[in-house]
């Protein structure tokens, strides 16, 4: 509710850092520095950095879901 600095996560949409995502994801830091050069996620780069917005992260998890069988 409001802006500001001492919003949550979840209040601003979810930015994430790149360790963040690789424990999320459960992969190396360097696969998302691989994934976000390669364009499959999208990243805001902020300084020597990288933001990514969870719903980013939701979607690029949705295009790999298949069926089994």
């Amino acid at each position: 509710m409001g802006t500001g600095w001492g919003m949550t996560n979840d209040a601003r949409g979810g930015f994430l850092t790149v360790a963040e995502v690789a424990v999320q994801l459960r992969v190396s830091t360097m696969t998302v520095y691989r994934l976000i050069r390669s364009e499959d996620l999208t990243a805001a780069r902020i300084g020597r950095s990288y933001r990514l917005r969870q719903a980013d992260i939701d979607a690029f998890l949705d295009k790999r879901f298949t069926r089994a069988g």
